[in-house]
């Protein structure tokens, strides 16, 4: 995956599409009595989603390399170790 993961999923200037979607009745009532943008808080919820999702699956498929990362870190000590005053 090249894609960085910490970009929007979904570019601020896409075009809006009309969707249908079924909520909690008390939410809703909630939410429209404090005036709450439904579809910018769903906007930022599903981004935070795929990011999340995005991230997880990044260490899943990466996960044997960072293991061996660390192992070599641990058994050889990081490059720059002989390089710090600490």
């Amino acid at each position: 995956m090249s894609e960085r993961l910490d970009k929007p999923a979904a570019n601020k200037a896409s075009i809006k599409k009309a969707t249908n979607l079924s909520i909690n009745s008390q939410l809703l009532a909630e939410a429209k009595s404090l005036k709450i943008n439904l579809s910018a808080t769903l906007e930022k919820a599903l981004d935070a989603e795929i990011k999340a999702s995005k991230r997880k699956k990044w260490l899943e498929e990466n996960q044997t390399a960072i293991e061996n990362c660390n192992e070599l870190a641990e058994n050889e000590g990081l490059f720059s170790d002989k390089h710090r005053g600490f």
